[in-house]
């Protein structure tokens, strides 16, 4: 090959190699980048939800003035999501430091048996809701590394027993399905700087006996900062058949 030739080939081969590790070194410095991306700027943003029926208002009401608030009412009327809005929504304001959300482990009238996984996998069918709610609100990334720095967390009603939760809200739903025993415990977590919210529907209870979330209203809603909300089949806002099968089934 003349020397020309040789010369102009080494040429092209540098001049590849340049390209190749300038793509390298760009591809790496972009990864740098986005490992280190502020979860802020990847998470969905929304405007603050807004009350949307009367129920909804009275709740809305009753969270910012008291630190204990009963839900009480038909399924659709908003009570577990609009909850979790307004818990997510002082998280993000760093009114608070933490989000707990739990409720019984108790099946609608069938029993899915064993549960493969570790405890927080085989409680999670029954924190769905309250998931698909923040999920909506945070993004679904997001939400995970919430999960995973504890800022949010899922616990049984079982493994409260001895904690002091405080600085937090604590969503407690479907509790209709707590003895007067497992309420009394409950409630009585609640330490400083902290808003526990009980949703429920008393009259889809699946225990046997007294419904703990029967026996906490009787006692405690007159009492300072204890704030009772109950809503009305009016109240429903996730669809019409809804309604309608609520009307249906209150029908004598």
């Amino acid at each position: 090959m003349p020397k020309s030739a040789r010369a102009q080939a080494r040429y092209l081969r540098r001049n590849e190699r340049r390209k190749t590790k300038g793509g390298r070194e760009q591809f790496s410095e972009q990864a740098h980048q986005e490992d280190f991306v502020c979860p802020s700027q990847t998470r969905m943003v929304f405007e603050p939800v807004r009350a949307i029926s009367e129920g909804q208002k009275a709740l809305d009401a009753a969270i910012r003035s008291n630190r204990l608030i009963f839900a009480i009412g038909p399924a659709g009327t908003g009570k577990t999501y609009f909850s979790a809005m307004r818990a997510a929504e002082a998280l993000e304001a760093r009114r608070i430091r933490k989000i707990y959300i739990t409720r019984p482990a108790v099946e609608a009238g069938e029993s899915l048996g064993f549960l493969p996984g570790e405890m927080i996998e085989k409680y999670e069918p029954y924190i769905r809701p309250l998931r698909d709610a923040f999920e909506e609100k945070f993004g679904k990334s997001h939400f995970e590394l919430l999960l995973k720095r504890g800022t949010i967390e899922a616990r049984p009603i079982s493994y409260l027993r001895g904690a002091t939760l405080k600085d937090c809200v604590v969503l407690l739903d479907e509790a209709q399905n707590l003895t007067p025993t497992q309420m009394k415990m409950f409630l009585t977590r609640i330490g400083s700087d902290a808003t526990f919210i009980v949703n429920g529907d008393i009259k889809q209870k699946d225990i046997p006996g007294k419904s703990g979330l029967e026996d906490a209203v009787e006692r405690l809603e007159h009492k300072p900062g204890v704030g009772v909300v109950r809503f009305s089949k009016k109240d429903i806002v996730r669809d019409d058949m809804c309604q309608i099968v609520v009307e249906a089934y209150e029908e004598p």
